[in-house]
C-alpha cells in the first residue's frame, strides 16, 4: 500500500481546502493547524504535508510560526511547500524543523537553484512539486500557466539530480473524483531514477488500491487532503464520533508526541 500522506494547506492561518485550485473554491475545515496535526498524528500519519497557499501567491510569510509549531509538536517528518523560491529560503525551513522542502516555482523559473539546493542539502531534502492542468505545468500557487509539459520538465528535473517528484494533477485536487491514474503512470514510464508522490482526487479507499497499481513505475505514495477532512476512510469513523477539541490530542494515542518547547 502507497503511503499515506495527510494535508494540511494554510490559509490566513486556517486549515483550508481548494478545489481544483481555485482560490475563490475554498472550504475552511479547521481553525487550529496545529491541533489538526496533532489529530492527523493520532490517526497513525507517517509523515505530513503542508502547504503554505498565502505564500505561493506571494502574499506573506505570516503562516510560518504556525508552521514551526506543527514542526516543534510532531514527531514525525513534515514536508513544506508554497512560496520558498531560494536557498535562504530553504535553509530556513530547515531551520524550523521542516524536514522536506517541495519547490515548485522555483523549480520552473530557476532551474539551475534545483541543482545548488541538492548539492547543499542532499536530494532527500529537496523536493519538486510539478502541479498540472491537461498535462501543462503551473505556477504561482496554480495561477499561471508556463507553457512547459509535466513529463517532459519532470525528466529534466532527474537529470538535474531531483530523486522525488511530487504530481498533483489541478483538476481532480479537492474534488475526491478519483485520482488521474493514466497521468502518474505516464510520468513514471519516463523517469528512471526518481521516485513519484501522487496528489490530487483521492475520494475512497479503492482509490489507493488503484494507486497501488502504479508502484512498478515509482509511485510510492499518495497525499490526500480534502477526503480526510470528509471522514471518506473507515479507519476514521471512530474518530468522527468525537468533537475534535473534546479529544486530548497529547494523550490519547499510543504514539509519542513531542512535548510542548518551554521556550514557547
Amino acid at each position: 500500500m502507497p503511503l499515506l500522506i495527510p494535508a494540511i494547506d494554510l490559509r490566513d492561518g486556517r486549515c483550508v481546502q481548494l478545489r481544483q485550485g481555485d482560490y475563490d473554491e475554498e472550504t475552511v475545515y479547521f481553525d487550529d493547524p496545529v491541533k489538526m496535526a496533532k489529530l492527523w498524528r493520532v490517526q497513525n500519519a507517517r509523515t505530513l504535508h503542508v502547504v503554505d497557499l498565502d505564500a505561493a501567491r506571494g502574499e506573506g510569510d505570516h503562516n510560518r510560526p504556525v508552521i514551526r509549531d506543527i514542526c516543534d509538536t510532531l514527531d514525525i517528518p513534515v514536508q513544506l511547500g508554497g512560496g520558498i523560491r531560494s536557498l535562504e529560503q530553504i535553509e530556513a525551513a530547515l531551520e524550523m524543523g521542516v524536514y522536506r522542502v517541495i519547490l515548485g516555482t522555483a523549480a520552473v523559473k530557476n532551474p539551475d537553484l534545483i541543482e545548488a539546493a541538492i548539492e547543499q542539502f542532499s536530494s532527500h531534502r529537496i523536493v519538486v512539486g510539478i502541479d498540472a492542468r491537461d498535462g501543462e505545468v503551473r505556477v504561482q500557487g496554480w495561477t499561471e500557466g508556463a507553457g512547459l509539459d509535466a513529463v517532459n520538465f519532470a525528466r529534466e528535473m532527474e537529470a538535474r539530480g531531483v530523486r522525488r517528484i511530487v504530481y498533483t494533477d489541478i483538476s481532480r485536487d479537492g474534488t475526491m473524483s478519483g485520482p488521474n491514474i493514466e497521468a502518474y503512470r505516464t510520468m513514471g514510464s519516463a523517469l528512471s531514477e526518481t521516485r513519484i508522490t501522487a496528489s490530487g482526487g483521492v475520494g475512497e479507499y479503492e482509490d489507493l488500491l488503484s494507486i497501488q497499481t502504479l508502484q512498478p513505475y515509482g509511485v510510492d505514495s499518495v497525499i490526500v487532503g480534502t477526503a480526510l477532512y470528509e471522514n471518506r476512510f473507515p479507519c476514521q469513523q471512530f474518530w468522527a464520533w468525537h468533537e475534535k477539541d473534546e479529544i486530548d490530542l497529547d494523550t490519547y494515542s499510543s504514539a509519542p508526541l513531542r512535548p510542548e518547547s518551554s521556550e514557547k
